[in-house]
């Protein structure tokens, strides 16, 4: 079976052909700069319609969906009532969902007759018990306008679960593990029994860890603060949280790992702090989520910094475990999101299952 993996931003569309089961990669690739100044690429159905003239026919489509609430706590095969929910999910992710939903209808308008399945970046965290979950703010925010953590990196955090409980050669349901996923997006899931009983992201991706330009954990009060004394308007403080802070602004050098770790080694006391800062915040995370779950199968780092930076988490385990013990495994585990959307896929198209869950 041919599937095509979907991942639609809002100028851009990745893709991947996959031959499914043997998950043999067809073709892979991405369009950019869509509906932009001089782009031969208008919208999304023009650049789906150029997408299907490389791969050719296709027996389904699956496709990257970055939140869906509390409605879907699984991959779901795509119908009207499903695509009415996702865009009633706009308004908790208006920055993605829009671009995921222009995907969804494009292929639907070029595909008609070919099954579709949705996979939520939010869907492997709804197995977080409700004390995990809340805020401790007027429960009627939570009951009225749907205020939560949802956590994100759902895709992932899942598609290293299941990779670690291959290496460790356990049961799915046995397998309790921390899943560090550092990228220029950060966050950590607690897994107990393969299933995600917490993560570091909340109500949007800002919270947690300290990322690439977000800024993660803060008091809240300092947003009023700031905004009154730099007299900034939401739209500026919100650019600020999003765009200007965590390792750029910490370090005065940018987003990039490999700068910062070169710059602390040239000396600069500026950057040595960034990745104090950024470590620290990750060694607590994890301290506080091997007590959540209790025996430790593994510790996994997954995406760039994760897999590829070597000195962050020798940094991130020094003596961290000298105190239990059972010490966990410390696992490097590639993600592969787009793969996980195409087994998901697979399960549902094959079984002839999908749907919406509340």
């Amino acid at each position: 079976m041919k599937i095509l993996v979907i991942n639609s931003g809002s100028s851009s569309i990745k893709y991947r052909l996959y031959n499914m089961p043997s998950e043999e990669i067809v073709l892979r690739g991405m369009i950019e700069r869509i509906g932009e100044r001089n782009s031969k690429v208008k919208n999304h159905h023009q650049g789906l319609e150029l997408i299907l003239s490389k791969v050719g026919e296709v027996d389904a489509v699956g496709h990257r969906v970055v939140h869906g609430g509390e409605f879907f706590k699984r991959p779901s095969l795509i119908n009207s009532r499903v695509v009415r929910v996702i865009k009633l999910c706009c308004k908790l992710a208006p920055l993605h969902n829009p671009a995921n939903l222009e995907g969804i209808n494009a292929c639907r308008q070029l595909l008609p007759g070919i099954k579709q399945a949705a996979v939520f970046d939010t869907a492997f965290h709804q197995s977080i018990p409700g004390y995990a979950f809340i805020y401790a703010l007027p429960f009627s925010y939570y009951k009225k306008l749907g205020i939560r953590r949802y956590g994100f990196h759902g895709t992932s955090h899942q598609y290293v679960t299941n990779e670690a409980a291959k290496i460790l050669r356990k049961p799915l349901n046995r397998v309790n593990i921390i899943s560090c996923h550092l990228g220029n997006g950060c966050s950590i899931t607690a897994v107990k029994s393969g299933k995600s009983v917490d993560t570091s992201m909340g109500f949007t991706p800002l919270e947690g860890l300290v990322m690439g330009t977000r800024c993660g954990d803060i008091d809240p009060a300092l947003v009023t603060f700031i905004m009154r004394r730099k007299k900034m308007g939401r739209e500026e403080m919100e650019r600020v949280l999003n765009k200007e802070s965590g390792l750029k602004g910490l370090s005065g050098i940018g987003n990039d790992m490999r700068r910062i770790e070169e710059a602390a080694r040239r000396g600069s006391k500026q950057a040595a702090l960034a990745l104090d800062v950024f470590i620290y915040r990750i060694r607590k995370y994890i301290g506080a989520y091997l007590a959540a779950i209790g025996n430790t199968d593994a510790v996994v780092f997954t995406a760039g910094i994760g897999e590829n930076q070597g000195y962050i988490r020798a940094r991130i385990c020094r003596n961290l475990f000298d105190n239990l013990k059972n010490r966990p495994r410390v696992l490097v585990i590639p993600t592969d999101e787009e793969l996980m959307i195409a087994r998901e896929t697979y399960k549902i198209i094959g079984s002839r299952q999908g749907g919406m869950e509340r």
